[in-house]
C-alpha cells in the first residue's frame, strides 16, 4: 500500500463523517413525549453535513454555506446534543485555515463564522450584546479553530518537509553509491585503454581503431553517469520543459519581467544575438537547468537586497568552451546581506564542473559570476 493511501483514506472518512455524526445527533435529542428535533432543524443539519462533505473542491464556499445555516440553528428551540450541529462551521474553519493556499480564503471563512456566532449571540441571549462574555465566546467560537487550523497546516508542512529532506538524503546516497561503484571503475577503464593504445605496435592499426571506439563509447557513459549524479541531487530535474533551450530562455525572460514589475531597470545582454539560447543551447540539459536556476536565484537576491535606483545587468554569453552568467546591481546596505542563496549556487556550479564567484566588483556594485563548461563528448576530465 502505498504511503500516501493511509492519509487520503483517513481524509475521506473525516469529510464524510459529519453524514453519519449529525443524524447520531440529532436522534440522540429525541426524547417521545418530551422533545422532538423539529423537520426544519433536520434539514438544516442535513444541508450542512452534505456542504461539508462536498467542500473538498470549494472549501471556503462550503464554509461559507454552513455559517448561514448556522444562524437559523442558533435562533432554533434547540436541546441536547443536537445544540452541537450548528458548530459544525468552526470546523469548517478549520479545514480552510488547514488546507488554504491564501490568507484571504482563511480570513473570508473566519468572518463568515464570526458573523454566524455573533447573529447568534444577538438572537438567543438575554443579556447584553456588548459584554465581556460576547467577546470571550468569540474569541472562543472563532479563534480556537483558526489555531487549532494552523496547528494542523504547521504539521502537514512539516510532514512535508521531513519527506522532501528523507528522499533528498536517500537520493544523495544513491548518488555517492554510484560515484564510489560504477565512476571510479568506468575512469579506471578509460584510463587503462588509453595506457594500451599507446603500447600498442604501430602496425595494429585495426586494434588502435578498436580501443579507441571503446574508449570513447567509455568516456560518454562516464560523462553519463556524471550527469546522472547531478540529477539524482537536483529533484527539479523532473521538469523536464525547463531543461529545453526555448523553455530555459522564457523561464530567464520571466525572472526578468519579476524583477522590473518589482521596480528595478533590468538591461539584459544575451550575446551579439540577443539571445539566450546562443548560451543555453550549447549546454546540456543539466547544464541549462543549472544556468537558470542561478539566474533566477540572482535575481531573486536582487529584489531582497538591491537598491531599485541602480541599474540591474543580466548577461549570459559562451566563452572559451564555457558559458558565463552574470549578474550586477547595487545593493543597499552591507553586501555581504546578499549573500542569502550563494551556498546553494555554490553547490549546483560545483556539480556541473562550474565555478562561481560572489562580491563586490571594482565598480563598488555586487557581482555575481558562474561559469558552466560545455559538454565535449570523449571528455573524462
Amino acid at each position: 500500500m502505498n504511503r500516501t493511501e493511509v492519509p487520503d483514506r483517513i481524509q475521506r472518512y473525516v469529510r464524510y463523517a459529519p453524514l453519519v455524526v449529525v443524524p447520531c445527533l440529532l436522534i440522540a435529542s429525541t426524547y417521545p413525549g418530551e422533545y422532538r428535533v423539529p423537520l426544519t432543524y433536520w434539514i438544516l443539519s442535513m444541508l450542512s453535513a452534505l456542504a461539508f462533505a462536498v467542500g473538498r473542491r470549494w472549501p471556503v464556499f462550503a464554509s461559507l454555506v454552513i455559517s448561514a445555516l448556522a444562524v437559523p440553528m442558533f435562533v432554533a428551540d434547540a436541546w441536547g446534543l443536537s445544540e452541537l450541529v450548528p458548530y459544525l462551521g468552526a470546523v469548517a474553519v478549520v479545514d480552510v485555515t488547514m488546507r488554504a493556499e491564501r490568507r484571504e480564503m482563511v480570513a473570508v471563512s473566519a468572518a463568515g463564522w464570526c458573523g454566524s456566532v455573533l447573529a447568534g449571540i444577538w438572537f438567543e441571549s438575554h443579556e447584553a450584546f456588548w459584554s465581556v462574555t460576547t467577546a470571550v465566546k468569540v474569541l472562543a467560537y472563532v479563534g480556537l479553530p483558526l489555531l487549532l487550523g494552523l496547528y494542523l497546516r504547521s504539521q502537514r508542512e512539516l510532514a512535508a518537509n521531513n519527506l522532501a529532506q528523507t528522499r533528498a538524503a536517500e537520493r544523495s546516497a544513491l548518488a555517492r553509491e554510484l560515484h564510489d561503484l560504477v565512476a571510479h571503475h568506468m575512469a579506471s577503464i578509460v584510463l587503462r585503454i588509453g595506457v594500451a593504445q599507446h603500447v600498442l605496435a604501430p602496425q595494429d592499426e585495426a586494434v588502435r581503431e578498436v580501443l579507441a571506439d571503446v574508449r570513447g563509447t567509455a568516456s560518454d557513459a562516464l560523462a553519463d553517469i556524471r550527469r546522472l549524479l547531478v540529477a539524482l541531487r537536483d529533484p527539479s530535474l523532473g521538469e523536464v520543459a525547463l531543461v529545453e533551450p526555448d523553455a530555459v530562455e522564457a523561464e530567464i525572460e520571466a525572472a526578468i519581467d519579476r524583477v522590473r514589475a518589482a521596480g528595478f531597470e533590468v538591461e539584459a545582454v544575451f550575446d551579439a544575438q540577443e539571445n539566450v539560447e546562443s548560451g543555453a543551447a550549447d549546454l546540456d540539459a543539466i547544464g541549462r537547468l543549472t544556468l537558470l536556476r542561478v539566474i533566477q536565484e540572482s535575481l531573486t537576491n536582487v529584489m531582497k537586497h538591491g537598491d531599485k535606483k541602480g541599474l540591474v545587468s543580466v548577461s549570459v554569453g559562451r566563452e572559451d568552451n564555457r558559458v558565463h552568467v552574470r549578474v550586477v546591481n547595487d545593493v543597499e546596505g552591507s553586501p555581504r546581506s546578499a549573500g542569502h542563496g550563494l551556498v546553494g549556487m555554490q553547490e549546483r556550479a560545483e556539480l556541473v564542473g562550474g565555478e562561481m564567484t560572489a562580491g563586490t566588483n571594482s565598480d563598488g556594485k555586487w557581482e555575481v559570476h558562474v561559469s558552466i563548461p560545455l559538454v565535449v563528448s570523449g571528455d573524462v576530465s
